[in-house]
């Protein structure tokens, strides 16, 4: 048994809090995939929408806070964050950022095998290996954050 306090019933726990290793852990894992985003040449911008795309099919407000601020102090812009969640619809993405939303829709839902193989072949058209390996990288350690932000209702708080 954990020495840690119990929440009150009702409340929820902070798994980050509750059990800090492995938060740490996924921490660790974040820190490299970012690392490996770097050497591929990924744009720190790109990187962010990733982010931001999968925080909101997920539903993370969490991380939708933490991923729209981390993107505009990365110089991305108010429009483009606006219109992110129907960024099929527009021509204000490039076609590598258009590639990597569309790998990281299907890394986030991976049952539908037709979306992932249009969504690996658009990326295989746009990106080399590393690149490709990478957004896939960031995809799937958001997805974690976000089940670990969700599952603990981490608050959002005036700045």
């Amino acid at each position: 048994m954990s020495d840690a306090v119990a929440a009150p019933a009702g409340q929820r726990i902070f798994l980050d809090k509750q059990t800090p290793d492995a938060f740490k852990a996924y921490v660790r894992t974040a820190q490299t995939v970012r690392a490996a985003a770097d050497e591929a040449g990924l744009d720190r911008i790109l990187v962010e929408l990733v982010n931001l795309r999968v925080s909101q099919l997920n539903g993370c407000a969490y991380c939708l806070d933490t991923h729209t601020r981390a993107a505009l102090a990365a110089g991305e812009t108010p429009r483009r964050l606006g219109v992110l969640a129907a960024w099929r619809d527009t021509q204000i993405f490039t076609p590598s950022e258009r590639a990597a939303l569309a790998l990281a829709e299907a890394t986030t839902h991976p049952a539908d095998a037709d979306a992932q193989e249009r969504a690996y072949a658009e990326a295989r058209e746009v990106l080399d290996d590393a690149a490709l390996s990478a957004v896939i990288w960031v995809a799937i350690t958001i997805n974690a954050f976000n089940r670990v932000s969700i599952l603990s209702k981490h608050p959002v708080r005036e700045s």
